[in-house]
């Protein structure tokens, strides 16, 4: 007679519910006589009793207790090995990696994945947030397929510009300028000034060159590398700053944005990709553009075909 996986599986349950009645009933799904008959079955193969049975249950005998740790590892390996070949026997899945600028992804996150909507049962999709000039390089090294950032000028990528963000004014949400609906540029002199860094180049030049415009020679007492940097920083040294609207996505109530007055200056928010990269699903998610900008996803024009895919030169507005 040989021995059989079901016969340890029934062991390990008489074992675990304490009772062949309970394990019969309600894990089995089978009679208990039944039961009692596989056990014995099981006595006789292994030539040792592993059970002993009594008016208050079962209870495993000193071979039980030897035998009961191998049935389980047996038990966990034939599982493990059907999963194996579950696994191998499935279409290994493409993936498909997208980077947002910190914040972004509260915008664009939905819009992305609805690109991808007849794709997602078949790719994995990972997604990750990061600076600009980090979401640049991760593109250039292939560790990003896409990405939602700034034109940076610094790796050689294509982009497609999909929005425009008007730049806003963060300040503490008890600054005396609170009051005001829109805030002039000239209400930063005297005013702790905080905007892009050296590293943050794509706005730093937009707000050189918007203050310079402006007739206002005002120096930059802090140079941040991103929002949370400029967040932090309004909320402890009160000062302004001049960021992305896409800032308001990330302020604690100790910050508060407005509006700048007039017209104001905008930076591009552009989808980058490495023009390297041969991905398939690219090529489709760049194809389909136009639906990450149309108003309603779901009354588009028709779609571009895949080969029909614009590419800008970096740094192109």
């Amino acid at each position: 007679m040989t021995m059989e996986l079901r016969h340890l599986r029934y062991f390990v349950a008489v074992v675990e519910e304490g009772s062949l009645t309970t394990a019969a009933e309600l894990r089995l799904h089978t009679s208990q006589p039944s039961l009692s008959r596989q056990i014995r079955s099981l006595e006789y193969q292994v030539g040792a009793e592993l059970l002993s049975r009594s008016v208050h249950g079962v209870e495993l005998t000193a071979a039980g207790k030897a035998f009961l740790g191998h049935a389980r590892l047996a038990l966990a390996q034939v599982d493990a090995a059907v999963e194996a070949a579950r696994a191998a026997a499935q279409p290994a899945r493409a993936t498909f990696a997208i980077g947002f600028q910190s914040g972004h992804e509260l915008n664009w996150l939905p819009r992305a994945m609805h690109l991808l909507r007849d794709q997602l049962q078949s790719i994995q999709v990972t997604v990750s947030s990061d600076y600009s000039p980090d979401l640049a390089e991760a593109l250039f090294r292939g560790r990003l397929d896409v990405a939602f950032l700034r034109t940076e000028p610094t790796f050689d990528l294509a982009y497609e510009v999909v929005d425009r963000e008007p730049l806003i004014v963060l300040m503490p949400s008890d600054h005396r300028l609170t009051s005001r609906e829109a805030i002039h540029p000239r209400e930063f002199v005297g005013e702790i000034f905080i905007g892009g860094s050296k590293k943050a180049t794509v706005l730093g030049a937009v707000t050189e060159d918007y203050l310079r415009r402006s007739g206002l020679d005002i120096k930059l007492d802090h140079g941040v590398d991103n929002i949370g940097m400029a967040i932090s920083l309004v909320a402890s040294l009160r000062g302004l700053a001049l960021m992305p609207a896409y800032a308001k996505n990330l302020l604690p109530r100790s910050v508060v944005s407005r509006p700048l007055e007039g017209e104001a200056p905008t930076i591009d928010v552009a989808v980058g990709y490495s023009k390297a990269n041969t991905s398939p699903i690219l090529k489709l998610f760049l194809s389909r553009l136009d639906e990450l900008v149309a108003p309603n996803p779901e009354a588009l024009a028709p779609r571009r075909q895949p080969d029909q895919a614009r590419a800008t030169v970096p740094g192109q507005r």
